[in-house]
């Protein structure tokens, strides 16, 4: 989705307007300027992704220049009007060059000489003065190109934190809002024959209509925070494919083209480890939908044997290439069916840091790996929830490649504008791209639509559609979202229910529990509390947890942020969840401590939330080791 900001339609006409220095817009002209609408044209921008294969995409991560703006000055001038000819960032010029051929020039930047870091990273990583800085940051690089008259171009960004404006050589091609999601622009008749000027101007300020909203409980932070890369693409080329094992076990295929010679198209499936091979051919819409019976010798994935096959999809001019694991998922009352077989969830939740005491958001395969391994390996794990946002799809992939379980989730997190119909449609934007981008991955069997949302009529409305929206894309997976719960004393007993009306919308139920850590509850007391849970569905353990500062530790009566406080709460929580009949999983809070500005306990936080069962640096607490045989002996009673 591209929504695009009414006051930059100004900036981008007086650009064009003014590719060199101009004189004063009258006050007619400006207000005119102020009151269009920008239209972003269909060749120039697309809302779902290209699919970048390894033929036909240069990745353009490395240096980029750099330049911060607080003021914003960039997009508009101190008195409201159009940004000055000195502050376009994005301006296609030599600024020095134009500094000495015009002495009464005057700029206010020069992005060739400006500070360079690395892409793809949030800045928080650039300098130690970004670490809490939010507002506007712009970035710019060159890239040569030689174009084909055969060929698109595309500009493709995996994530851009939180809005970005994008111009090529000087003009706009866009705005994309939310910093976890992919989106792309075609630029087919905006590249030129040699080098080419790539500018970003990123603003990861946040309003309570943006998803998510400005308070969160981790560190939210801008940047060009995955990579960016410049895409060749035949002028009839594969839009999407999805491959995958439908409910009545068959090998389905939904193909797209899109091209002046989609209609009509010769089109196969290829999975040459199986020795298949399925012809077909595209409809008048460039669409190509076919199915076929499950070969005998597939080997179905799951976590302990994450079987991965090429697959690939050919039309006259393109070729669509990725590995696929083909697995069922279903629900049989209570139980969660993985290949028709119930499966306990053993898991945690996650945050996009890797492992370090300076984590930039860099999700490389090698953090990646290391991340998860963790996991699999330490923890005896089979599930991960990616919260609270779409992590890199460079985590999914792994994911599928070690056999992990996937959450995947949108950032409709707590307290967000439930009046307003373009939150709703900017949260729906972001199901569609996340599923759009990861809906091959065979790990991935869960599609939560918020987290902790308080309850109302209006939120019920907004949460229904979502839910809505995430079956009209992808009915083949599980929908969820992590509700909170009430507590009463019945009968001398803690009573916990689940009373959230989402509930009955989800096919799965989630719940976050921190009786031990919040609220009166003394910890050893949690695994007292009773569930009455009046639904045939499964239930999830979203998130549990305690505070543990690895330096607090051997005291004679274990107290919050002290190692052994965790580890009493991990025991008694997990004692409390064997006598939940429906529990079908669990993903306490959290594999890693991380950063948060929210926390600021000078001792035991200095703005690290401190939850993590290792530390940031991998350091490992007691409550890992707890949750590790805990989840040996499930493995050992479940499979």
């Amino acid at each position: 989705m591209v929504r695009v900001n009414l006051f930059l339609a100004a900036v981008l006409s007086l650009a064009v307007l003014c590719l060199a220095a101009c004189g004063p817009v009258s006050e007619d002209t400006e207000s005119t300027l102020k009151t269009s609408t920008f239209e972003v044209s269909s060749k120039k921008a697309s809302v779902s992704p290209v699919k970048v294969a390894a033929q036909g995409a240069t990745d353009l991560s490395g240096m980029w220049h750099w330049s911060v703006d607080p003021y914003a000055d960039g997009y508009a001038g101190f008195h409201g009007g159009q940004a000055g000819y000195g502050s376009r960032r994005y301006n296609f010029i030599d600024v020095e060059a134009e500094m000495r051929k015009n002495p009464t020039a005057l700029f206010e930047y020069d992005m060739d000489h400006a500070k360079t870091a690395k892409i793809p990273g949030a800045w928080i990583g650039h300098e130690p003065e970004m670490r809490h800085y939010q507002g506007v940051v712009w970035y710019q690089r060159e890239f040569e190109v030689t174009p084909r008259s055969d060929e698109r171009l595309f500009l493709e960004f995996g994530a851009v934190n939180y809005k970005a404006d994008v111009y090529l050589n000087g003009e706009r091609l866009g705005q994309h809002e939310g910093g976890f999601t992919p989106f792309s622009f075609e630029v087919t008749d905006i590249a030129i024959d040699g080098v080419n000027q790539l500018t970003v101007g990123v603003d990861s300020r946040r309003d309570w209509q943006s998803v998510p909203p400005p308070v969160t409980d981790w560190e939210t932070y801008g940047g060009i925070t995955r990579p960016v890369h410049f895409v060749r693409r035949p002028e009839t080329y594969i839009a999407e494919s999805w491959v995958r094992l439908d409910d009545d076990g068959r090998i389905r295929i939904d193909a797209r083209l899109d091209g002046s010679t989609k209609a009509g198209q010769a089109m196969s499936l290829r999975i040459p480890e199986l020795d298949i091979t399925l012809d077909g051919q595209s409809d008048a819409e460039g669409n190509w939908t076919t199915d076929m019976p499950l070969p005998a010798d597939l080997a179905l994935w799951s976590p302990k044997t994450p079987q991965l096959y090429t697959v690939e999809v050919e039309s006259a001019d393109d070729r669509w290439t990725d590995r696929i694991g083909f697995r069922t998922i279903a629900l049989n009352g209570e139980d969660i069916l993985l290949n028709g077989k119930p499966i306990f969830l053993r898991g945690i939740s996650i945050h996009e840091e890797e492992i370090g005491s300076n984590p930039v958001r860099d999700i490389s395969a090698t953090n990646a790996r290391a991340l998860l391994s963790e996991v699999k390996d330490g923890l005896n794990g089979n599930f991960v929830r990616l919260a609270h946002y779409p992590h890199s799809d460079v985590m999914t992939r792994m994911a599928d490649e070690l056999g992990l379980i996937v959450w995947s989730e949108i950032p409709v997190y707590w307290r967000i504008d439930w009046e307003n119909d373009e939150t709703l449609a900017l949260s729906k934007s972001m199901i569609e791209e996340n599923i759009l981008r990861d809906r091959n991955r065979a790990s991935i069997l869960f599609w939560s639509v918020g987290n902790e949302t308080p309850i109302s009529d209006r939120r019920n409305d907004f949460m229904n559609a979502l839910v809505a929206k995430t079956r009209e894309l992808d009915s083949s997976r599980l929908v969820t979202a992590a509700l909170m719960t009430s507590k009463q004393e019945e009968g001398g007993v803690l009573t916990a229910r689940i009373t959230d009306p989402l509930a009955d919308q989800l096919d799965v139920l989630s719940v976050n529990t921190y009786d031990g850590w919040y609220g009166p509850v003394a910890v050893g007391d949690v695994s007292e509390i009773r569930w009455d849970l009046d639904f045939d569905k499964p239930l999830i353990f979203s998130e549990f947890g305690a505070g543990a500062y690895i330096g607090l530790s051997g005291e004679d009566v274990p107290r919050k942020f002290s190692v052994e406080y965790q580890d009493e709460m991990y025991r008694e929580t997990l004692e409390m969840s064997a006598e939940i009949p429906s529990l079908r999983g669990i993903s306490p809070w959290i594999l890693k401590d991380f950063r948060s500005p929210r926390r600021q306990h000078s001792i035991y936080q200095n703005g690290w939330n401190r939850k993590g069962v290792i530390t940031e640096t991998g350091e490992r607490k007691p409550a890992f080791h707890t949750l590790s045989e805990h989840y040996k002996k499930l493995a050992d009673d479940w499979e």
